[in-house]
C-alpha cells in the first residue's frame, strides 16, 4: 500500500508517542535503546535529543542508518532512515523540555546536548486499536476456527514510502 491514506495513517498512529526505540548498527550488530522525541514533523521526520559524548554518537557517524520502532497495546510501526547529529542551539532551545533536566542539568546551555535528526524514507504499521482491533479479534476468532491464518486488511497493516 503506497497512498497517501498509509503515510497519513502512519504519522497519526506515531504522533501518539512520546518515546521511540532507536535501533542503531554497530560493528557487533544492532543496538536499541528508548528515546524521547523531541518534535515528530510530517513525513514522520523526527528530533531526538541526545548526549554528545554518547555511544550512539560513534554509532551513527560509523553508519547512519537507523530505525525508529514504536508500540503500544494495539499499535505498532517500524521506520528506516537516517540519522545525523544536530548542535544547533537555537533548536535546541526550541525544543526544549523540563524533563531533560536530569541528564542535562546545565539545562538547554548545557554544552553537552544535542539533537539527533532522524528523515524517515520508509515504514510500516499494524494497527489493531479500536473497530479495527474488534474487527481483527473477530477474524483471528474465525481464522482459528477453520484453522487458518487471520486475514487483514489495508486499514490494519501497511507499508508505506515515504521518500
Amino acid at each position: 500500500m503506497e497512498t497517501n491514506d498509509g503515510k497519513n495513517h502512519l504519522q497519526d498512529l506515531v504522533s501518539d508517542f512520546d518515546v521511540a526505540m532507536l535501533v542503531t548498527q554497530t560493528a557487533n550488530g544492532i543496538h536499541a535503546r528508548p528515546m524521547a522525541i523531541a518534535r515528530l514533523d510530517d513525513g514522520i521526520g523526527a528530533y531526538l535529543v541526545t548526549d554528545i559524548n554518547s555511544l550512539k554518537i560513534d554509532e551513527i557517524n560509523a553508519n547512519p542508518y537507523a530505525a525508529l520502532t514504536f508500540q503500544s497495546s494495539s499499535r505498532f510501526a517500524s521506520v528506516r532512515g537516517e540519522l545525523t547529529v544536530v548542535r544547533d542551539r537555537q533548536l535546541i532551545e526550541q525544543m526544549w523540555k523540563e524533563g531533560w533536566k536530569p541528564w542535562f542539568p546545565d539545562g538547554k546551555s548545557d554544552p553537552n546536548i544535542a539533537l539527533l535528526k532522524f528523515t524517515a524514507h520508509d515504514g510500516e504499521y499494524w494497527d489493531n486499536a479500536g473497530l479495527k482491533g474488534l474487527k481483527y479479534v473477530y477474524e483471528a476468532a474465525k481464522a482459528y476456527v477453520a484453522g487458518e491464518t487471520p486475514k487483514t486488511d489495508d486499514t490494519q497493516h501497511a507499508k508505506v514510502r515515504l521518500q
